[in-house]
C-alpha cells in the first residue's frame, strides 16, 4: 500500500492527492501550504534529469510561468516503492511566448565551492540544463513539446 505522501528536503512530510508511475517517469499532484502557492503538481523525469512543476499561485502571486523545472537526479521506484530527487541548483523557468530562463547558476557554483556538489553532478547538471534549453529551443520555446518527441508525453489534471 502506498503512503501517499511527499517528503521534502527539510523532511517535512505531505499528503499527497495523486502518484501516478509511467514509463517514463512519476507524477504527483498535491494540495500546498505555502503562502504563494496553493497547489502544485509535478512529474519526475529519471530519464531527462529533470523535476517538471505547476505552482497553482494564490492570487496577487502568479509570476506568468507556466512550468518550473529543476535540474537533477531522480530515481524510482525502489524496492519499497518509493521514489527519490535530488537537486543540483539548477533551474529552468517556462514562461509562454519566451525562451527558457535558466536561474540560479551561482548557487550551484556555490554548492560545488561548498563540497555540497560533486564536480561530475555539477558537469551533468550544466548539460541537462543546456539539452533542455536547446530541446525546447528546436520546438518553437515549447519544453513541453520536446518533451513529447522524447517520449515523455506529460499531462496534468488541471489540463494545463
Amino acid at each position: 500500500m502506498r503512503a501517499m505522501t511527499n517528503t521534502d528536503n527539510k523532511g517535512f512530510v505531505r499528503p499527497v492527492e495523486t502518484y501516478t508511475e509511467t514509463d517514463f517517469g512519476l507524477y504527483m499532484s498535491r494540495t500546498a501550504d505555502h503562502p504563494r502557492f496553493h497547489h502544485l503538481e509535478s512529474w519526475l523525469l529519471p530519464g531527462h534529469g529533470l523535476r517538471v512543476s505547476i505552482f497553482h499561485f494564490v492570487a496577487g502571486h502568479d509570476t506568468g510561468q507556466r512550468l518550473y523545472l529543476d535540474v537533477g537526479r531522480f530515481s524510482g521506484p525502489d524496492e519499497r516503492g518509493r521514489w527519490h530527487a535530488e537537486d543540483w541548483y539548477l533551474d529552468l523557468i517556462d514562461v509562454p511566448g519566451r525562451p527558457l530562463e535558466l536561474v540560479d547558476v551561482d548557487e550551484l557554483l556555490e554548492a560545488h565551492h561548498a563540497g555540497l556538489l560533486t564536480g561530475d553532478a555539477s558537469v551533468r547538471a550544466v548539460a541537462i540544463a543546456t539539452r533542455t534549453l536547446v530541446g525546447a529551443a528546436e520546438h518553437g520555446h515549447d519544453v513541453t513539446a520536446w518533451l513529447e518527441s522524447t517520449g515523455a508525453p506529460l499531462s496534468w489534471e488541471s489540463g494545463r
